[in-house]
């Protein structure tokens, strides 16, 4: 029993202010485009996996006359589990460009920049110490780069599955992207001729370390994954085509490949034969960073040969497989975010996910397809409009003829 009882924003995107009270069950937001549905989501999301999805830099996400005047924007949350409540606060402080310069390490200059801070039931928490304390999954029409994107997309699906499975992967996650960082600087001297290889030696061993966990990680995940996606795909296509997820790591897997010691002679060959391509490039060539997986459906490769139709349903089956996932892991069902996604959907798919996310405690639905409101097809839902940025309860009857307003 985990769900959303209240969210709070306060000059987040287009919200200046807004309380919300929500129940547990099925939850319609209804409104035109750009109204601000997305948004919510993408708040709701925020608390699960502590960054936005949307936004490349997240000063993006503050109100921006707000963040013109130095405001600070918050989004907040009351996660009712069964044994606890969590007040979960995620904050932005806007600060000058100067020093926003110190507070983000990458991004071009622009007039402000933010400073994150986050809080559970009023304690100081890290990214890593909130991923994970309420789990969500997100459907959202993006969801087709998985299939046909670059492999960092995929990578990112596959990370935040395993953080919010596994918070001790994100923390190794972020040792490994540290020592990447640093092992990518030493290579750019060498480069440069500034440096010796023989100074490679401590960041080659922190970087098979931390590599290898991740590896063994995802290794282990993806075995799990596999099967609950080949099953979410089946039953989305009728058992008419085969879906395989193909694990493909930068590093080559050896003997007892899902164990440590097989991963970890692996990466040890595969930076040795790679180190003259490293130093010449100046950056690292194997390792997690470059991992992928590919998603082939009777053996065909469907990032490259996949029709759109088809993509979308993989992708669909993606999303599920992660719902089943984290409920069977975590042993509670997550938070289903479902973006403007069933309104593409023919009614068989639609009937199929809503069959099979229904079933856990809270499923919050965004949707511009009044008709689909009207036809019933979200039994005991309950329902908002959204409108401008602002969030108000309506029934049914309001949606009729003669009383939309």
């Amino acid at each position: 029993m985990v769900y959303l009882s209240h969210l709070s924003l306060t000059n987040f995107r287009n919200f200046p202010q807004l309380e919300l009270d929500l129940p547990p069950g099925v939850v319609t937001l209804f409104g035109r485009n750009a109204q601000g549905k997305t948004s919510l989501l993408e708040a709701i999301y925020l608390l699960a996996i502590a960054r936005s999805f949307r936004a490349e830099n997240e000063y993006e996400a503050v109100n921006w006359h707000t963040s013109a005047e130095g405001g600070f924007a918050l989004v907040a949350g009351t996660i009712e589990k069964e044994s606890e409540r969590l007040r979960v606060h995620v904050g932005y402080q806007c600060v000058p460009a100067r020093e926003a310069e110190s507070a983000q390490a990458h991004g071009a200059r622009r007039p402000f920049g933010v400073r994150k801070q986050i809080r559970v039931s009023r304690v100081k928490r890290s990214a890593a110490e909130l991923v994970g304390l309420v789990n969500a999954v997100l459907f959202s029409a993006d969801d087709l780069e998985i299939v046909q994107g670059s492999p960092s997309i995929r990578r990112r699906y596959l990370d935040i599955l395993i953080s919010q499975a596994d918070s001790s992967y994100l923390k190794t996650l972020q040792r490994y992207q540290r020592v990447l960082q640093n092992r990518n600087r030493l290579l750019k001297s060498l480069q440069e001729r500034r440096a010796g290889e023989d100074e490679l030696v401590f960041w080659d061993e922190e970087l098979i370390k931390e590599g290898t966990a991740i590896v063994n990680w995802r290794h282990k995940a993806m075995a799990i994954l596999s099967s609950l996606c080949r099953e979410s795909h089946s039953e989305l296509t009728g058992s008419e085509e085969n879906l395989t997820v193909d694990y493909r790591p930068s590093v080559p897997l050896y003997d007892q490949a899902d164990s440590v010691d097989g991963i970890k002679q692996g990466f040890i060959v595969a930076l040795k034969t790679s180190r003259s391509r490293e130093v010449n490039m100046g950056l690292t060539a194997v390792g997690p960073h470059r991992d992928d997986f590919k998603l082939l459906v009777n053996d065909v490769d469907m990032g490259v040969y996949g029709s759109r139709g088809q993509a979308r349903t993989i992708a669909l089956a993606m999303r599920l497989a992660e719902v089943a996932y984290l409920a069977s892991i975590r042993d509670q069902g997550p938070i289903v975010l479902l973006d403007d996604v069933l309104s593409e959907m023919d009614s068989f798919r639609r009937n199929r996910v809503l069959d099979k996310t229904l079933q856990y405690q809270q499923v919050i639905i965004t949707t511009t397809d009044l008709e689909m409101v009207q036809s019933g097809a979200l039994p005991n839902a309950t329902y908002y409009e959204v409108q401008n940025g602002s969030v108000s309860r309506f029934t049914l009857a309001d949606s009729l003829p003669g009383n939309q307003r």
